[in-house]
């Protein structure tokens, strides 16, 4: 196991105590929940930065990392509407996203390709620790409320945007693979299929 996918397991290990963080009612307990939570933010960015410095890219790490980001995020974001500091309405469209682009993963690793996380997917990603971040110190600051607002409909626009985007490299890639099929089998002529045909009479 390298140190960028120790990282990205970190990174999971960090969630729960994250969620007990948010959960739990104490003083400090906002500052403990937004230094953790930004601490699990940091191991994304080294992780990806080590493994292109060091060459150590992996497919395991590819498919590691963005459920690492969803795992920290989503728990984040329903840890948040717990505490009744969001709507749910927008943690299930965040959240549904998520769920959506992991199953793309999921069917295209069984057909033997891996789905990138792009440069929208990435933003995604850093608009949402940006806004989590300012919500969860909104309880003590309250005057950043209606700069949470506008950063959870950023999270919710690029989460939609970042979707569609996913979903078109998946289809665009299918057709293409269907397209490369076809040609394939357009170049088998009638003369070679019925050549082994023939082979078989001339033997008997």
């Amino acid at each position: 196991m390298n140190l960028p996918i120790s990282l990205t397991l970190l990174r999971i290990f960090f969630v729960p105590l994250v969620v007990v963080l948010l959960l739990t009612k104490g003083e400090t307990m906002d500052l403990w929940a937004v230094g953790v939570f930004l601490l699990a933010a940091v191991t994304d960015l080294l992780d990806g930065y080590l493994a292109r410095k060091r060459a150590q890219i992996t497919t395991l790490g590819i498919l590691l990392d963005p459920i690492a980001d969803k795992l920290l995020t989503s728990a984040a974001f329903i840890s948040l509407v717990q505490i009744q500091l969001i709507p749910a309405w927008m943690v299930v469209i965040i959240v549904g996203r998520e769920f959506a682009v992991s199953g793309l993963r999921s069917i295209a690793a069984a057909e033997g390709w891996v789905l990138e996380p792009s440069e929208l997917g990435k933003t995604k990603m850093v608009s949402q620790v940006v806004a989590i971040t300012f919500i969860i110190l909104e309880r003590r600051y309250p005057f950043v409320h209606p700069l949470d607002e506008v950063l959870l409909w950023m999270v919710v626009l690029f989460a939609v945007a970042s979707a569609v985007q996913y979903f078109w490299k998946f289809w665009k890639h299918l057709d293409e693979r269907v397209k490369h099929r076809a040609s394939r089998r357009s170049l088998v002529t009638p003369a070679d299929e019925k050549a082994p045909e023939e082979k078989d009479v001339a033997t008997h």
